[in-house]
């Protein structure tokens, strides 16, 4: 039976550890840390995690300043309140809540935030530098999964990472870190041929495709490790992973549950993000 990596305690402990340094900023150098979140209508699963970050963002001492803007705001009005906070010197973090509504472009929306901002780490600028392995900002999920491994012991060197979905927030970013990491990667997607056995041949597993138990445990490598990044909601309301974990659990050495995994941890990396970027502005 797998270990069971538990993303809820390590991000506890990073969270706690953040908890110090902002206190420390805050009486030795009279500085808080700032993060501006937009939320653009009244999507319920975006206004859960808008509602985690902020909790998050007060339980560490970091300043949170929450925009919530009507669904049929317009795109220049968006774009307008960016622009004021990129300006905000008590601003050192900003992320705007996607999906957004149909009519206004999430290009601009995120190429409008400034990249010394873009603790979520999407403005071309900062994919750009990921691309070249000198990241100011990591994408959060992947950076997350990158701690985990770290946590846990798990080099990825010289392994091989199967990375099943290409999405620029999850699959790509998570590529690139790994290849940083010097470990041999294959992406996979829907248009994969014989994706079984590509799962097969991991060492390390990334899944981040977005469909309720779509790899099995038969798909996995005897002693693999496995680090589950899919949430999704099911009929019933309940809430599974990408793989299917009870089987997945029989093969894999070591797995993250979902939810309690990967989530926790996208949370903690972007406040960390978000104090690294004050240390930044103040040369620290």
């Amino acid at each position: 039976m797998a270990h069971i990596i538990d993303g809820k305690r390590i991000a506890a402990e990073i969270r706690e550890t953040l908890r110090q340094e902002v206190q420390w900023l805050r009486e030795q150098r009279g500085l808080v840390p700032g993060l501006a979140v937009i939320i653009v209508g009244d999507d319920p699963a975006s206004k859960v995690y808008v509602r985690m970050k902020r909790q998050a963002c007060e339980n560490a001492g970091i300043a949170s300043f929450h925009h919530e803007l009507p669904g049929d705001v317009s795109e220049g009005a968006l774009l307008d309140l960016i622009h004021r906070l990129n300006a905000d010197p008590a601003v050192h973090g900003i992320l705007t809540q996607l999906p957004l509504p149909g009519h206004i472009s999430e290009r601009a929306v995120l190429e409008t935030i400034s990249p010394f901002k873009d603790v979520d780490g999407f403005h071309p600028y900062n994919v750009g530098l990921l691309s070249i392995g000198k990241p100011l900002f990591s994408p959060c999920t992947p950076f997350g999964v990158m701690e985990l491994l770290r946590v846990e012991g798990i080099d990825p060197k010289s392994r091989h990472v199967v990375v099943v979905g290409r999405s620029n927030i999850v699959g790509k970013p998570m590529a690139l870190l790994m290849l940083a990491a010097d470990a041999t990667v294959t992406v996979c997607h829907s248009r994969s041929m014989d994706l079984p056995g590509l799962v097969r041949s991991a060492d390390i597993l990334v899944a981040a495709v977005g469909k309720p138990r779509m790899i099995p445990g038969e798909w996995i490598r005897e002693g693999a490790v496995v680090i589950d990044v899919g949430t999704n909601r099911l009929a019933d309301g309940s809430l599974c992973g990408d793989v299917d974990f009870a089987s997945a659990a029989e093969k894999a050495s070591h797995i993250t549950p979902s939810p309690g995994g990967v989530g926790p941890m996208t949370i903690a990396m972007l406040l960390q993000n978000t104090v690294k970027s004050l240390r930044r502005t103040h040369g620290l």
